[in-house]
């Protein structure tokens, strides 16, 4: 069945068709003649790739937690944070709005975003039909929240920069910010190679395009 869509890069309309089969590599995309750009991609065997990547996210986000990210020596004091002790201390410091923001970025939002990439490969594997529109309003969601997954790490870098430049302190990172940099690699993988077009074909239409 030909669709018409509009390219998003230079705007032409097109009548595009993509392929009932995916290929080997599960992957089908239609490209604009004028410009070039991909006007339509479907990824059909995307759900595996998503789910491991999930599930090695979601392994690496308990030591992102647990172990220190921050290894500090002041005066011959020495001082190992961890992202929740970091939270903590900025509440003792009465910095209760940027607490909230680093609490929210680096350790709800990793895990909401976990589970409902787990949820969303669940759903389209089987092919179930409950819930579409809602589906795809929590994949647009996961879309919208993933720039601000990388908000800790900013800070992080800006509060190791001050404190270099004003050689009151020696900062080096801990063994947790390296399983955290994973999270957040993994998680971005994840929810970039998941198809939202997935969300709205049943069983059927699965099985009719792999044997295709």
């Amino acid at each position: 069945m030909e669709e018409v869509l509009c390219c998003h890069t230079c705007g032409l309309a097109q009548k595009v068709a993509l392929p009932e089969g995916a290929g080997k590599a599960g992957r089908s995309v239609a490209v604009c003649p004028r410009c070039g750009s991909v006007v339509s991609e479907h990824k059909v065997s995307s759900v595996i790739p998503t789910a491991a990547l999930s599930l090695a996210a979601l392994v690496l986000y308990v030591p992102a937690n647990l172990y220190p990210i921050l290894h500090m020596e002041r005066y011959g004091l020495v001082s190992d944070t961890t992202v929740w002790e970091g939270v903590a201390e900025l509440m003792r410091q009465g910095y209760w709005f940027v607490a909230l923001i680093v609490f929210l970025a680096s350790i709800v939002q990793p895990l909401f975003k976990l589970a409902a990439l787990f949820f969303l490969c669940a759903t389209a594997a089987t092919g179930s039909r409950r819930w579409r529109r809602l589906r795809t309003r929590l994949y647009q969601f996961i879309e919208l929240i993933g720039p601000w997954s990388m908000l800790d790490v900013f800070l992080l870098a800006i509060l190791v920069a001050l404190v270099r430049l004003g050689a009151l302190a020696t900062v080096t990172p801990g063994p947790g910010l390296g399983a955290f940099t994973g999270v957040v690699v993994f998680t971005i993988l994840a929810s970039a190679l998941f198809d939202p077009k997935l969300i709205w074909q049943s069983r059927y239409d699965q099985s009719r395009t792999v044997a295709a």
